[in-house]
């Protein structure tokens, strides 16, 4: 049994590994209860059941349709083949746990329900019940096996093959044979197997597999290209960046498997309170019995033997135990088709007790792509310093690092430098004997280089030049916010959510988007050891927070919230890897989106337990009374657990 906390960060821990295995292998003794009925596939694996029923509605319309009757021998003999037939399954999985002294689970007591009906001579109604029982766990397998297969079916997408350029020449190979910085071309109409740039001048790819939006994304040479897109238009040629196996898609199709075996607070609490319930439920069934006896004059044991019957077959606990994963496989399955990973139901969960949402801003609110929008220069002469400044910059990969050398253009060629990275400030190093600094005013405040006091109240980004203690310039670099930044933040007032960004970049431009977006608190200026200290502040005050960010400086906050989004498009391998919950299309408007999806998954989950707990608790006092038969106890133990399976289903297809 997984016992995975919400603040388990490792996705693919080796206990959950060994319990995905025992998952999807044990088909015999499904966890869930389920199982008995599904370990062939197609329909032809239940002839057997179909058989019995057969005969039970034959053997029905014979005694009340025509009233013909059997001896009671023959009756024996009939109902005992229909028996067998539909429930054969279920007394071997009985037998087989009672042989390891396991007898508090569903299967041991709707064999000792159902024997002990055609021990008291009531045929019909134990085939009656071992049928209806088998139809509603093969309904149950069916529904699991339809979450199981959706969600794997959203992601596991990977082309077979590929077709690389070698010597000049097309070859199609294996995904996995080929290498880094090899050139791949992906015709019209293709899947892209492999994570990788653009190299052709442009490129319209359909990324609704990893994104969830179906609009076509132009893509221009030098862009990221990720393995599961789909070549729109004409040949493309890639050129590879990571190998098969660490490809973007193929790490979220693992912890999407993954995700299915990291089990939810209600999941753990129902799992063992159906270990409890089994056992109270058969000492109550046996009190039943044999109880009136103290206190009843006329006594009658077969009567009172029936009614506990009655007690055990209403009192399956298989409703619960397969809905509520059902719930949860169906939640992880819609927020999927919406572009959102999450790696445990558990996360799920987690989302419905937020009420803070904390985020970075670039890459997070912002585009992350940075554009150089004016040069200043001391000496006058700007395409010195953008030469100076991109020399200095052009190892690094960050994103206003990469706009100053895109600005520097194509024929730009950098000088000798060996550079310090001076953590949150920017870049020191050393050209033809002088020293140069370039980041921000911090950096300068740091060397004692002295600057305009104007440049600290800028509320756009800068990065400062110095060059041998002597301020040298400034270039001015803007981002823009993304699309549905403002409608996100709106969007989670509405739902009552308390805002917060916590930014590296200076406090007047944090400021600035905080008042364009409306967010309640910003903070701005921070080391990624501020960011967690932030975060603990809010957390100390009582917060259940949400952190959404893409770099690998947010990794450390990310690990830190009670849920840790990344960014997955634009994000950090290592921020994807630590997060709880990945965003694929960068869209900061998913955040709701996945919060909106938590609670509906727990809205759904806690109807079924409603649902299952007063009918079967209304029918075993009746059971109990006398009033109800085996009939209807089976019909109602049956119809709960359908009615709860189709309201745990409709969950994937709902919109958010």
């Amino acid at each position: 049994m997984c016992t995975s906390d919400p603040k388990d960060k490792t996705p693919h821990t080796q206990d959950h590994k060994e319990e995905s295995k025992h998952v999807h292998t044990d088909t015999d003794e499904h966890d869930h209860g389920g199982g008995c009925c599904g370990g062939e596939p197609g329909w032809k694996s239940h002839l057997p059941l179909l058989g019995g029923l057969t005969i039970l509605m034959v053997m029905l319309v014979l005694d009340y349709g025509f009233k013909i009757r059997f001896s009671q021998l023959i009756e024996f003999f009939i109902f005992g083949v229909a028996y067998l037939l539909s429930g054969y399954q279920v007394l071997n999985l009985a037998f087989r746990k009672a042989i390891r002294l396991d007898f508090f689970n569903e299967f041991f007591l709707m064999s000792v329900a159902t024997i002990g009906a055609f021990a008291i001579g009531s045929f019909s109604e134990g085939v009656a019940v071992m049928v209806f029982y088998s139809i509603g766990e093969w309904f149950q397998d069916s529904a699991v096996d339809s979450a199981k297969r959706s969600i794997k079916a959203l992601l596991d997408i990977r082309p077979d093959t590929v077709t690389v350029l070698r010597d000049g020449k097309e070859s199609v190979v294996a995904p996995s044979d080929v290498q880094i910085g090899e050139l791949i071309v992906i015709k019209a109409g293709e899947k892209v197997a492999l994570d990788g740039d653009l190299k052709s001048a442009k490129g319209s790819f359909n990324t609704a597999a990893l994104t969830g939006e179906s609009k076509p994304d132009t893509k221009i040479t030098g862009e990221r290209i990720l393995a599961g897109m789909i070549n729109l238009n004409n040949a493309v040629e890639v050129t590879v960046t990571a190998l098969f196996k660490d490809s973007k898609l193929n790490k979220i199709l693992e912890m999407v498997q993954d995700a299915t075996s990291r089990k939810s607070k209600t999941q753990l609490f129902i799992s063992r309170f159906a270990r409890v319930y089994t056992p109270i439920v058969f000492a109550l069934a046996v009190m039943v019995v044999f109880l009136p006896f103290l206190f009843v004059g006329d006594y009658v044991f077969r009567d009172w033997l029936y009614r506990g019957l009655v007690f055990l077959v209403i009192s399956c606990p298989c409703a619960l135990v397969v809905s509520i994963p059902l719930g949860y496989f169906g939640g992880i399955g819609l927020a999927s088709k919406n572009g959102i990973l999450f790696k445990g139901s558990n996360f799920l969960d987690v989302m419905t007790t937020i009420d803070t949402v904390v985020m970075d801003k670039t890459g997070t609110l912002t585009k992350g792509v940075f554009k150089v929008q004016q040069v200043f220069s001391v000496s006058g002469d700007e395409k010195e310093l953008i030469r100076i400044a991109a020399t200095v910059e052009n190892k690094s990969t960050h994103p206003i690092a990469r706009a100053i050398v895109a600005y520097a253009g194509k024929d730009f060629i950098p000088l000798q430098v060996e550079t310090t990275e001076v953590a949150g400030k920017g870049l020191s190093g050393e050209i033809d004997g002088k020293r140069v600094l370039a980041g921000n005013t911090a950096l300068l405040d740091q060397f004692k280089v002295s600057y305009p006091a104007l440049l600290k109240d800028e509320e756009e980004t800068i990065v400062v030049v110095a060059i041998d203690n002597q301020y040298a310039g400034h270039i001015l670099i803007a981002d823009e916010l993304k699309p549905d930044a403002a409608e996100a933040i709106l969007e989670m007032h509405k739902q009552g959510l308390h805002t917060v960004m916590l930014s590296g970049d200076k406090q007047a431009v944090v400021d600035k988007i905080a008042k364009l977006l409306g967010i309640d608190e910003a903070y701005g200026g921070l080391l990624p050891e501020d960011k967690v200290s932030r975060l603990e502040q809010l957390k100390r005050a009582g917060r259940h927070i949400a952190f959404a960010g893409d770099g690998i400086n947010d990794a450390p906050v990310v690990a830190l919230a009670d849920a840790g989004i990344a960014m997955g498009g634009l994000g950090s391998d290592a921020t994807i890897e630590t997060a709880d919950i990945v965003i694929q299309n960068d869209q900061p408007g998913k955040i709701v989106t996945a919060i909106q999806i938590g609670r509906l998954t727990k809205k759904i989950v806690w109807q079924n337990i409603a649902l299952a707990m007063s009918i079967k608790i209304i029918v075993l006092i009746l059971g109990a009374g006398g009033i109800a038969t085996l009939w209807e106890a089976v019909i109602a133990d049956v119809g709960v657990a359908l009615l709860a399976i189709l309201n745990a289903v409709r969950i994937q297809n709902m919109k958010v």
